[in-house]
């Protein structure tokens, strides 16, 4: 959907350099929920090993596939929450450039939150969306 606003508050903190947008606001349609995105192949291989930006990518992949099957693209993401094994300062300018290019420039809301441990050994990092498309 291309009505949505991506708002950045005159008065917070300008995020995009972070890799998310403060607000997103999106007009009535179809919501598309999509679970957590991991950085497992089709085959259930681990990509990226201990590096999360690595496996970052390949979850943004899994991301955009998933998107696609429900038939969304990363513009229509209003909302993600990316989950990271142990986290640290630093991953956010690790991270950033990757949403920013999955997001083309246009990244949704976000929220990351650190976690002790994810659903299976060896995964760093679970990313979970949010779209809105014409319904």
């Amino acid at each position: 959907m291309s009505d949505k606003q991506f708002i950045q508050p005159s008065d917070t903190f300008d995020s995009k350099r972070f890799g998310f947008t403060q607000v997103v606001t999106s007009p009535p349609g179809k919501l598309v929920f999509v679970s957590g995105q991991v950085a497992l192949d089709r085959d259930l291989k681990l990509v990226g090993g201990g590096d999360v930006a690595a496996q970052a990518e390949q979850a943004l992949r899994n991301l955009g596939s998933s998107l696609r099957a429900a038939g969304a693209s990363p513009s229509d993401v209003t909302m993600l929450r990316t989950y990271i094994v142990d986290y640290r300062p630093e991953f956010g300018a690790q991270l950033a450039p990757h949403f920013g290019r999955f997001f083309a420039g246009r990244p949704p809301a976000s929220t990351q939150v650190g976690v002790q441990a994810l659903a299976a050994p060896g995964l760093l990092i679970e990313i979970e969306a949010i779209a809105v498309i014409a319904a």
